[in-house]
């Protein structure tokens, strides 16, 4: 063999090692680039990246460029991404009980939560991976309330004279808003604030930090006080994507991102409330209802639980332990 074959067959070889050896995972996610949600993120692909000798990358594609959750797991399954840096429920096809969180008006306040949380947390993240989905832990999306932008909305029989937003797609909310007796107008995350602009909606649900990064709060004006459910977040990568990392390489991406995601949970709790009080020195003002009308909202959100058991959109078991977690129930 000639001196320039072997040259050849070496340098064929160093591309095919150097081809070989980086895995991108390709995430996408509604979260805009600057916000905390991405500079965290962003900071753990580099720290990964960094550990791997590049081996692992993350390529981002951000601020709803992929489209909204549902656009996104349909690229997932046909292997157009990885994963997605989602809201928990966007999975309920495939675990229908990453839903518990965002049942309407099922935890009173932040100490019902820390308690539910502590246990169905990992039993979430334990049914996800089961159905092929590597997940590092859940991060705070905060409570979400009633927001409108005509009248304030103290009881249930004023909501039903407004023209109330729901995401598209979103089966549950629209499930659960039969039982309050209301006809959502569906629309995309990007349709909200033009539609709101123009009086195609006047009525929005929306955690406070949600709220100013979408500037709602420049057509809202009213918020009632109760919330109503309650948002988390994830970075869920598909087992097959993530299986083709090395066992060393799966161990350090693990251990970076579940500490991204200790620290995003910890920091977004913190920053929602300062949106809800960003949002009061914007202008924003509370409504709060009084006990009939509170006694209306549970009892309403009551019956779309019993709803949605009976349709199958939460499980029986899910349900019975998540009442026994908020309780401090063993």
């Amino acid at each position: 063999m000639k001196w320039w074959q072997r040259m050849a067959m070496a340098l064929v070889g160093l591309l095919m090692v150097g081809t070989s050896s980086a895995t991108i995972l390709r995430i996408a996610t509604l979260s805009p680039d600057g916000s905390a949600w991405m500079q965290t993120l962003r900071a753990a692909a580099a720290q990964i990246k960094q550990r791997t000798a590049g081996r692992v990358d993350f390529r981002f594609y951000t601020g709803g460029s992929m489209g909204n959750d549902n656009t996104v797991l349909s690229k997932i399954r046909i292997g157009e991404l990885a994963g997605g840096a989602i809201t928990l429920e966007s999975l309920a096809a495939s675990v229908p009980d990453t839903q518990l969180y965002s049942l309407p008006m099922l935890f009173q306040n932040q100490d019902e939560l820390a308690r539910a949380r502590r246990v169905m947390d990992p039993v979430l993240a334990a049914k996800l991976a089961k159905a092929g989905w590597q997940t590092f832990g859940f991060a705070d999306g905060g409570f979400v309330y009633i927001m409108s932008s005509k009248a304030p909305i103290a009881n249930i029989a004023q909501l039903r004279q407004h023209k109330v937003w729901i995401p598209e797609g979103d089966r549950l909310s629209a499930t659960a808003l039969r039982s309050f007796q209301v006809t959502p107008v569906p629309l995309s995350l990007g349709d909200v604030l033009p539609s709101l602009q123009s009086g195609i909606i006047d009525v929005v649900a929306g955690s406070p930090i949600a709220t100013l990064a979408l500037q709602w709060q420049t057509q809202v004006r009213y918020l009632n006080d109760l919330p109503m459910s309650y948002m988390v977040g994830t970075l869920a990568v598909t087992q097959r994507d993530f299986q083709k990392l090395t066992a060393a390489d799966q161990q350090v991406v693990r251990q970076v991102m579940n500490d991204a995601f200790r620290k995003l949970d910890q920091r977004n709790r913190q920053d929602g409330q300062a949106a809800y009080r960003a949002l009061l020195t914007q202008g924003v003002q509370v409504v709060h209802p009084d006990a009939a009308a509170h006694a209306g909202w549970k009892a309403a959100s009551q019956a779309a639980i019993q709803r949605l058991l009976a349709e199958g959109m939460i499980s029986a078991s899910g349900w019975a332990q998540i009442q026994a977690a908020i309780a401090g129930q063993p």
